[in-house]
């Protein structure tokens, strides 16, 4: 996404239960292991209002061209 200029952010780099405002209510690492594991991996996509159709289009299509790639590698070692 980065060579393709598409700007992406990770949604929360830091799972809620971990966040320092919500220390009081006593939560640790390892308490809820999904929500963690997701807050490595899910990324937002660009997504508003004035988003243009060809710039939608792109989106996908870099997403495609990912998992094409990844697909590829895949079979190659299978």
């Amino acid at each position: 996404m980065r060579e393709q200029r598409i700007q992406t952010e990770i949604y929360y780099p830091i799972p809620l239960h971990l966040q320092p405002c919500f220390s009081f209510l006593g939560y640790r690492k390892g308490d809820f292991p999904i929500a963690e594991k997701l807050s490595e991996e899910v990324l937002a996509l660009p997504i508003f209002p004035g988003l243009r159709e060809e710039e939608i289009e792109r989106v996908v299509e870099t997403i495609r061209q990912f998992y094409a790639q990844k697909k590829n590698r895949k079979n190659a070692i299978n």
